[in-house]
């Protein structure tokens, strides 16, 4: 339930700190851009940007700019998820940076995305789910990094 910018407005006055507040309220928070929600779920989670391209399963170079807000390039929906999986979110911070990204949220009717809602809300990794991705013959992100790979070595 959305709550009113009147409650909003209560609800910081009377918190103890602002990150007290963004944690109670941060499905009603509009953040200024991907880059700057990236950057809020990293922080609140404590991850350093290395840790978070190294269990989204992106190359180094690709993530960093996705993070830094630099990357000029569409970013598909599947490496937004890819980027949900390094930042250890939780499937209703994943639903929302995925309507950042402009993209369609998970949707627990479609076979994929059922299988990678369950993984989120499991706490599993992005390498496991691709196994169990590829046991249901369906796209695994695997092929993403081989794609990023190969991008990298063509330049």
């Amino acid at each position: 339930m959305k709550k009113s910018t009147d409650d909003l407005m209560n609800s910081l006055k009377q918190a103890p700190s602002v990150e007290d507040y963004f944690d109670e309220n941060d499905s009603e928070i509009f953040f200024g851009s991907l880059s700057e929600m990236i950057d809020y779920y990293r922080t609140r989670k404590g991850l350093e940007k290395a840790d978070v391209w190294h269990d989204s399963g992106l190359t180094k170079g690709y993530a960093y700019e996705i993070m830094s807000g630099k990357s000029t390039k569409i970013i598909s929906r599947d490496k937004v998820i890819m980027l949900c999986f390094g930042l250890k979110l939780t499937v209703d911070e994943a639903q929302q940076l995925l309507k950042k990204s402009g993209y369609a949220p998970l949707y627990a009717r479609d076979t994929r995305d059922s299988i990678i809602i369950y993984s989120l809300e499991h706490h599993i990794s992005i390498v496991k789910t691709d196994i169990k991705l590829g046991e249901y013959n369906l796209e695994v992100f695997c092929k993403i990094r081989d794609e990023n790979k190969e991008k990298i070595s063509n330049n």
